[in-house]
């Protein structure tokens, strides 16, 4: 004969499916821990009539549990129920990993009422209950509520609806660990990108050590601090883009974006779209809205380079945003402010351009602000060797090759040949030189045709241009890069050699033949 369900059963079930489906409802509205607990405790008070509900959490390092969360209980209250493990009730429970059910707290002396939530506790009728909170089979703290005492209440039925719950908590307490510890890691590695990228631009790690990368350096020092505007003036290849960054990354700015945009590299229309943004529907195409880098760069610094292509009608756009800070979209009517720091290069004459009317000449003083004058490789070549070997240890790690040196044909080259390209342009031949050099010494053969077609013009001049002085030229050169090398070697005059690529002996005889029998004096 089948029983027929008691109707205060089926109430009771149909109580606790809706109980657990809105916590679990509630577990998925936020990531935020205390939000969601404080929530699970509120629909067990509204949907089970369960009185001062708490959450404790034990710290790991004080071994101490806590009340995160709670209902019926003020903040001093709250902040009155702290219990070492194994210590009153919740203690017990945390210590054995075991439900505890306490009929009448009144009776019960482990019952420490620490909180004084409940008054005299002698004098009325509460019962506790108090089920462990589990997580990856470690007890994290425990969860307890108070109910009325009377012969209707089923602890039995409590506590195993109180620990379904309570491992709902437990996973609350999991997503939440696992958002944290994200966050942490994110922040732990935009902090180390941050700090490499400080490193990495910040000015010593310009390579350089000539009279005017000196000066170079100094103006970098001098004006990171500052809000001013710069004006990086030089041939292509000098490094415009590496100063830019270095003085941001030496600024106050260096936690915020540094963005840049090549001026020369887009057409007038696409140009100021990159600048400004568009707002979605402002030309065909423009399917969603999209922030210039203007926005992007808000509270950090804008890198313009080749500022000198810009066409006049961006030229009016980006003065107001210099002198009034604000500007719009295209297709948008919303005035945007923004915080940022320009820096902006060119390898034009640019007064000449103001001068003929293609350059506005009130844009160029609000440029021009602080110039940075970046000198050619052909105006700093006691700064070869550094540079050279510099790349040559750069390219050989990244192509694992065990190339040590370069001989002095190859050396011949590389100080005879002008470099219009700079720094860029040796870099490249290096690179080129070191993926073509199968031994441990690069040649003259290893560097590109047209490297080695410009040295051959220089070494057979016309009879016009061998009439100048070409030898003390290239003395004079060759001084200045021992000097440099044996400066840098601290007068070690086997580091200047290993630095120059030439042997310790020939170093001694060109120290003599220069009379430079004690260049570290």
């Amino acid at each position: 004969m089948v029983q027929e369900p008691n109707s205060q059963n089926l109430k009771r079930e149909l109580l606790e499916l809706t109980t657990l489906y809105e916590i679990s409802q509630a577990l998925n509205s936020s990531l935020n821990l205390e939000v969601t607990l404080q929530a699970i405790l509120d629909i067990l008070h509204k949907r089970m009539g369960m009185e001062r509900g708490t959450v404790s959490l034990l710290d790991p390092q004080t071994e101490e549990l806590t009340i995160s969360v709670a209902t019926g209980l003020d903040k001093k209250q709250m902040e009155r129920g702290r219990y070492k493990v194994g210590e009153g009730i919740t203690g017990k429970v945390v210590q054995a990993g075991e439900p505890i059910v306490v009929p009448n707290v009144g009776e019960e002396p482990l019952f420490l009422n620490r909180t004084k939530a409940r008054g005299d506790v002698t004098r009325k009728n509460i019962s506790f209950i108090c089920v462990p909170v589990k997580l990856d089979k470690r007890t994290i703290g425990a969860l307890s509520v108070d109910r009325l005492f009377g012969d209707s209440v089923s602890f039995t039925e409590d506590v195993r609806l109180l620990t379904i719950i309570s491992s709902m908590v437990a996973q609350a307490v999991k997503i939440h660990e696992m958002v944290r510890a994200e966050k942490e890691a994110l922040v732990a590695e935009t902090r180390a990108l941050r700090s490499e990228l400080k490193k990495k631009y910040r000015p010593e790690s310009v390579i350089g050590e000539s009279k005017r990368m000196l000066e170079v350096y100094s103006s970098i020092e001098l004006i990171s601090q500052s809000k001013a505007t710069v004006l990086l003036r030089g041939e292509s290849g000098t490094g415009k883009e590496l100063i830019a960054k270095a003085i941001h990354y030496a600024s106050p700015r260096a936690e915020k974006p540094f963005i840049k945009l090549s001026c020369a590299a887009l057409p007038e229309t696409l140009l100021e779209s990159e600048l400004f943004g568009y707002e979605k529907g402002a030309f065909t195409g423009a399917t969603t809205l999209k922030k210039g880098r203007f926005e992007l760069a808000n509270g950090g610094t804008l890198f313009l380079d080749e500022i000198g292509d810009v066409a006049p009608v961006i030229q009016v756009k980006l003065l107001r945003v210099l002198q009034e800070k604000e500007f719009e979209r295209l297709g948008g009517t919303e005035t945007i402010h923004v915080d940022v720091r320009i820096i902006t290069a060119t390898n034009k004459d640019l007064e000449r351009e103001v001068r003929e009317g293609k350059f506005r000449e009130d844009l160029y003083y609000r440029l021009n602000v602080v110039p940075i004058f970046l000198p050619s490789l052909r105006e700093r070549k006691e700064d070869l060797p550094i540079l050279v070997n510099h790349f040559l240890k750069k390219f050989a790690s990244e192509n694992n090759k065990n190339i040590q040196t370069i001989d002095d044909a190859a050396w011949d080259h590389i100080l005879n040949y002008p470099w219009p390209g700079n720094v860029r342009e040796l870099e490249n031949a290096i690179e080129r030189a070191v993926i073509l050099c199968t031994g441990k010494v690069i040649k003259r053969e290893h560097f590109p045709f047209e490297l080695q077609d410009r040295v051959r013009k220089v070494e057979t001049p016309s009879e016009f241009e061998a009439k100048g002085n070409l030898n003390d030229a290239v003395a004079n050169i060759e001084k200045k890069m021992i000097e440099s090398a044996i400066k840098q070697s601290s007068g070690n005059k086997r580091k200047a050699a290993k630095m120059l690529g030439v042997t310790e002996r020939i170093l001694g005889y060109k120290l003599s033949k220069l009379k430079l029998e004690n260049p570290g004096q």
